[in-house]
Parts: structure tokens; sequence; C-alpha cells
């Protein structure tokens, strides 16, 4: 047997451990997500957006004191320079993930430590970039639609404040408590594609602009970020509770995947998709469109003879909804996951920066064998 024949490939790296983690532990199996020891249960119910963010960057829960200073540095941050929003007005009619992209790659020459490496440095920027991703996706929403970029509102926190910029209305306690769940539930998810890719930048040892602006670019890919917005589409496409069954039978008959369910870690449900869906029920009723939710627990109820196989419901199966009832453009709900994520892309870049390599897999050859060159002319 050859050396070749001995090597195991691991396509699209499945099942390899690259690196160790102390900040998010996944059970596919079981249906089990922690950040940082922490059930993803307990967040959810009693958490919030700032508190969780600064758990993640700093490893631990913070006090009274420590979560007012953390708010405090978002909120400061909460602002973009002239510069950056003359960019986003020239590339106003660009899909969304892209204006986003360029927005936080134009930012980095704007950051007085861009280059700055260290740990303190970069969990500092991750912080600004956490509040600066928000600004941009909502001056993005407003200038495209003729509107001038609302002023941020410190009075209200990150997520109800975000909601306030990209709807330009002041959302309900209800509303902004939701907006703040889904952003919690999103906010790190270990080694998943943007992830990796996030830590593959930061091992060359470039910036973390550059790290998350290339993280972005692998969370714009259908494949890691699109199924909230298809989710909506498909709760649109079936219209009423009553056609979701044979609409899930028509997918399956055709070999076709229904969007919201399944997910390359886990075997089981979610385990973010319960506080989606127990958010989504009350929201839709709050808004006065039970249909929506009806239309999704329908689907749900179609699929059910597919979960022993491991296709259960993911978390993105529930937000487009509730982004879709508070008015939110349906190419901006990527971007949104996208604002919540930034404390799990920097908490990523932090842990490849304490034992920095670059990252390097091989690629086994299967080519021509080796052959002479032939001149041009004798071709």
């Amino acid at each position: 047997m050859s050396a070749e024949d001995k090597i195991e490939i691991h396509r699209g790296l499945k099942g390899v451990y690259f690196e160790r983690s102390g900040t998010t532990f996944i059970d596919g199996k079981a249906g089990e997500l922690r950040y940082r020891g922490y059930s993803i249960h307990d967040l959810a119910r009693h958490s919030c957006f700032e508190e969780t963010a600064c758990l993640l960057l700093s490893g631990e829960l913070p006090d009274a004191v420590a979560l007012a200073a953390f708010d405090q540095k978002l909120k400061a941050a909460r602002q973009l320079p002239p510069q950056i929003l003359s960019l986003i007005e020239t590339l106003k009619h660009a899909h969304p993930m892209d204006v986003l992209r360029t927005a936080v790659s134009a930012l980095a020459a704007f950051a007085p430590d861009v280059a700055d490496n260290s740990i303190e440095a970069t969990r500092g920027k991750g912080i600004r970039l956490a509040s600066q991703v928000p600004m941009i996706v909502a001056a993005h929403e407003a200038l495209r639609n003729g509107r001038p970029v609302p002023a941020p509102d410190q009075s209200l926190s990150h997520a109800a404040n975000f909601l306030w910029m990209i709807t330009g209305r002041k959302p309900s306690p209800e509303a902004a408590q939701l907006m703040d769940r889904d952003l919690v539930l999103h906010a790190e998810h270990g080694s998943n594609a943007s992830s990796f890719t996030a830590r593959v930048v930061t091992g060359t040892e470039a910036n973390l602009h550059a790290a998350i602006t290339a993280a972005i670019a692998a969370l714009s890919g259908p494949a890691h970020g699109g199924a909230a917005e298809d989710v909506m589409r498909m709760a649109q496409e079936i219209g009423e509770p009553g056609n979701a069954a044979a609409y899930v039978k028509a997918r399956r008959a055709a070999g076709e995947a229904v969007t919201g369910f399944g997910h390359r870690v886990y075997r089981t449900e979610d385990p973010r998709a319960r506080h989606m869906r127990d958010g989504v029920e009350k929201l839709s009723r709050e808004m006065g469109e039970p249909k929506w939710f009806a239309i999704l627990q329908a689907v749900v109820e179609a699929m059910k003879p597919y979960a022993r196989f491991g296709v259960n419901v993911n978390v993105d199966f529930y937000s487009g909804v509730i982004y879709y009832l508070n008015g939110i453009s349906p190419d901006m709900f990527v971007p949104i996951f996208a604002a919540g994520r930034v404390p799990g892309w920097t908490v990523q870049c932090l842990e490849q920066l304490q034992n920095n390599i670059l990252i390097r897999p091989l690629t086994l050859y299967d080519g021509p064998a080796p052959r002479a060159y032939v001149p041009l002319a004798e071709r």
C-alpha cells in the first residue's frame, strides 16, 4: 500500500480538530451549547447582549460595575466617520452584505490602533466593531431608502437602539427584548465557516479589521448565512398554514431541502431554536400577524417524520420572521446575523492570537503524472 493510500481526506475538514478553545462547547448529538461554560438556555432567558458579549470577550460574567463600563464602551462607539457614511451613500444600491464588508474594511483606515495586534488592543477594537457594525447596517438601510441616518439613542440598550436605527421607530419592550435574545443566540458558535475564516486571517498576523472583513465575506455565502432570508421567502410562498404539508411533501419528493432544517453540527433540534420559537409566537400576536408563526409551526409538523434522520429545525428558521415583523427588508437579515456575531468573531481571533500559528492545511494531489513541457510551436 502506498503512502497516498493511507491518507484520509476530510472534505470540508469535517470532524477535524485544529485547535483547543475555552469559549464555546457544542454537543451536536445532545443539542447542547454553552458559552464559557454557561448554558445557552440560561443566557437566552436571563442575560442580554451586553452581558453576553462581555462574558465572551473577558471570560467571566461581569459584576454591575464591569457591565456598566462595558456598556459605556459600546455606547461610546455608536458613531461612524463621515467618510464611511459617504462611502455607504456611494454604495447604497449594492447588496447590504457587500456594503457591510466594504465599510468594515474601510473602517481600518480610521482606527488609530489598527496595526496593534496585542490582546488588549484587539479586544478594544472588537468592542468598537460590535457597535459600528450595527451602525453600518442601519445607515445603509436609511440611506438606500432616502431617509436621514437616525442618531443613536444613548438611553436605549444595544438591541433596542439597533432596532430604532434600522427601522426609524422606537421598538416596544417586547420587540427589543426579542432582538436582544436573537443577538445573544447568534453571538458565537465555535469554528463555523466565518469564524474559521477569521482565524485563518489572524493566523497570518493580519489585523482584526481584516479578519472581520473576511468573516463577513464568508457569512455572505448562502450556505452559511442565508437561511433566515430563505425561510421568510418560503413562508410567503406557502401563504397559509394549510398549504405547508403539501409544500414539504413536494420538496422532499423532488429531493430538495426544506429551508431552516438541518445543521452541520446538530443532529437534534438546534438548542437556540426554542427561544426564538417562543418569541416569534408572542411577537406575531403583538404585531397582529399570527399567520406567520402558524405557517412555521405547520412546516415543523410536516417535517417531524424526518427528525429521526437528524433533520431538525435550526435557529434561523424563526429569526427571519422576527425581522420581517419589525419591518426589516429580507436582504438585511444576514447583516443582522453579522451584527450579533462580532463578539464571537473577535474572541476567535483573540484565541488565535494567544498562541498564534499560520493555518496551512494540505491538499492531496491527484492531477496528471509528471510530463514534459512542449514548446508552443510544437503544440
